[in-house]
């Protein structure tokens, strides 16, 4: 009888890791489609979303939905999102992100805050080239403006290496993330794609997008631009 068993489990083995492997890659694409409808909601109402000339000169955008208090660590705040660059032939195929910090002064009960990095120069860049950085001591962020035409989105592009901002309950607005981490999801990306790349290949455009990033991608440029940004 236990012979029988140990047959019909090492049969059962293929579709057991297959189901595994089709939750894992549903759970990716949600996360990416979760991410395209929060750059979608928040740019379409140009007075109360990121100025265009930020937008413009954008040289990376980072979106992490759905931000939630970990309850083993009071007041600490723990989200995963994705990350894309411009290049010279668009937006690369994105990258998957941790983001975990301190708390981020959301308001009180507030669920599903979402949050949108912007890096502004090749530095900004950089740091999301790293396994992992921390705002405020390794990278220089600030509160992003909002509003289309908001009178300090130049003068902050010119002051930090990346822009910031927080939506929950609807209101959109800058967030200070100092103290806040941004780590790699290696094991998430390598998932995706089937294999070992690093987030240099993949965020300056060395590895083609997959079916399941293209809305993404494609909400990305409609409100960031195709063309890469003169800087």
């Amino acid at each position: 009888m236990r012979r029988w068993l140990g047959v019909i489990f090492l049969a059962a083995l293929p579709s057991l890791a297959c189901a595994a492997t089709s939750a894992a890659t549903q759970k990716l694409d949600d996360r990416l489609s979760a991410a395209r409808t929060t750059i979608e909601q928040i740019m379409a109402v140009p007075d109360k979303a990121i100025p265009d000339k930020i937008a413009e000169k954008a040289v990376c955008v980072g979106v992490v939905p759905s931000v939630v208090k970990g309850a083993f660590i009071i007041g600490a705040e723990y989200g995963q999102g994705v990350a894309t660059c411009r290049t010279e032939h668009g937006w690369s195929a994105p990258v998957f992100i941790r983001l975990a910090g301190g708390s981020f002064g959301f308001q009180a009960g507030a669920k599903g805050t979402d949050l949108v990095l912007v890096a502004v120069n090749q530095k900004g860049m950089q740091d999301l080239l790293q396994d992992k950085v921390k705002i405020g001591a390794g990278a220089s962020a600030a509160a992003g403006p909002v509003g289309r035409s908001a009178q300090a989105a130049t003068d902050l592009s010119m002051r930090a290496e990346l822009l910031t901002w927080s939506r929950s309950r609807g209101a959109f607005a800058g967030v200070d993330l100092n103290g806040v981490s941004i780590s790699q999801n290696q094991r998430d990306t390598d998932a995706i794609y089937g294999g070992d790349h690093s987030f240099d290949q993949i965020l300056r455009g060395k590895v083609p997008a997959t079916s399941a990033e293209r809305p993404f991608l494609h909400e990305v440029s409609r409100y960031f631009g195709s063309e890469r940004a003169q800087r």
